[in-house]
């Protein structure tokens, strides 16, 4: 049987369009039937698709992807899967958007050298990348909450008759379950509020 090109897709969540990678293999020339997309987080690789075609692949097949991130998520994961994929499975790997990373040239202990350099070093600013997102994600966060900002539901509206009813509970004319009930929301909720004015007089 002939050997076989694949082309592996990812997009990282159900919403994201795959059109972009799709015309790209398409353009590779790879057969639709040899196309395999996972739409969903790459945080793991309990992949359905990518799974699949593991188990697919065989000697001297070729795996085409867009770049390089599309293997894992994080330094370590992508060079395992490479490592999986090039010394287990003994597949060629081409990654679209890095020429330098195509094992089909170069097989010669020089040409395999520079793709390992190329990978390594491409997997590192691709993780570094991300952890600098994610940091400044969190200090825009911070930022926004030390203006003010509140994030998350917004916090309901207490009813005009609520400091009526506040006062009769604490005068012990009413519990806390029938003020709530007269308000229309939960006795947990009422408790906060009174707790929340309690915690801004503090």
């Amino acid at each position: 049987m002939e050997n076989q090109i694949y082309g592996y897709i990812r997009v990282s969540s159900r919403d994201q369009n795959e059109d972009r990678q799709v015309i790209a293999m398409r353009e590779f020339g790879i057969a639709e039937k040899n196309l395999v997309i996972d739409k969903q987080s790459g945080k793991d690789f309990a992949r359905p698709g990518y799974r699949r075609l593991l188990r697919k692949l065989k000697p001297n097949d070729t795996l085409v992807i867009k770049s390089i991130d599309r293997l894992g998520r994080n330094y370590d994961e992508v060079l395992e899967q490479w490592r999986l994929l090039t010394k287990e499975k003994q597949v060629d790997i081409v990654v679209l958007d890095m020429p330098l990373l195509d094992t089909r040239k170069g097989r010669d202990l020089i040409g395999t050298l520079i793709s390992d350099i190329v990978l390594q070093l491409l997997s590192y600013v691709a993780q570094t990348e991300r952890e600098f997102i994610h940091q400044r994600q969190a200090e825009g966060i911070a930022a926004a909450k030390a203006r003010g900002v509140k994030f998350g539901r917004k916090p309901k509206e207490r009813p005009a008759e609520y400091e009526h009813l506040r006062d009769e509970w604490r005068a012990g004319r009413i519990s806390a379950r029938a003020a709530a009930r007269q308000l229309g929301v939960a006795h947990r909720t009422f408790m906060k509020w009174v707790e929340q004015e309690n915690s801004d007089c503090g």
